[in-house]
C-alpha cells in the first residue's frame, strides 16, 4: 500500500510487557506485589519486583552508629525466599513470569533507576505507612510526579 507508514513500536501502548513493583517486606509492599502479579498474569507481563537496598542506615546520617552488617542483604534474601514460596502456591492455578531484582540507594531514586533500566511500562508501589510522608511527600507521589510512567498505588 502506497502513503502508508510501516507500524513503529510505542511503548505502552498495547499494554504493560514490563511491571515493576517495589517491596520492602511491609504489608502495603507485599499487597502491591500480588496486584502487580494479577496485572502481569493478565496482561502476559513480566513482573520485575524491585527490593532498594540502602546505601547507609538512615542513624548514620545524623551521627547516630547503627551496625548495618549483611541486615539489608538478608532482607532480599527474604523476599526472594517468601515470593518463590508463594508462586509454588499458586503453580498450576496460575502463572506469571517474574524477576527479582536488587537496586542500591534511597526508595525512590533506586525505583527510578529499576524503571529506567528494566524499560518499565508502568510502576506498581504500597502507598506509604509512615506518617511522616505527608509533609515531605511519599515515594509513590514522586513517582506519580515524576510522569515517566503510569503508577499504580495500592493500600
Amino acid at each position: 500500500m502506497t502513503g502508508q507508514q510501516p507500524h513503529q513500536f510505542e511503548r505502552g501502548t498495547d499494554g504493560p510487557k514490563v511491571i515493576v513493583v517495589g517491596v520492602d517486606g511491609s504489608d502495603s509492599s507485599l499487597r502491591a506485589a500480588s496486584y502487580a502479579g494479577g496485572l502481569a498474569r493478565r496482561q502476559n507481563a513480566l513482573l520485575a519486583i524491585v527490593y532498594v537496598q540502602p546505601v547507609m542506615p538512615a542513624g548514620a546520617a545524623l551521627g547516630v552508629p547503627v551496625p548495618l552488617g549483611d541486615m539489608t542483604g538478608e532482607i532480599a534474601e527474604g523476599l526472594v525466599a517468601e515470593i518463590r514460596s508463594a508462586t509454588e502456591r499458586v503453580k498450576g492455578i496460575w502463572e506469571v513470569r517474574w524477576e527479582f531484582h536488587t537496586f542500591h540507594g534511597d526508595p525512590y531514586g533506586g525505583l527510578v533507576t529499576a524503571a529506567d533500566e528494566l524499560k518499565a511500562d508502568a510502576v506498581v508501589v504500597g502507598a506509604s505507612e509512615s506518617a511522616g510522608h505527608r509533609f515531605v511527600g511519599s515515594v509513590a507521589v514522586r513517582l506519580v510526579k515524576a510522569g515517566r510512567w503510569p503508577v499504580t498505588v495500592v493500600p
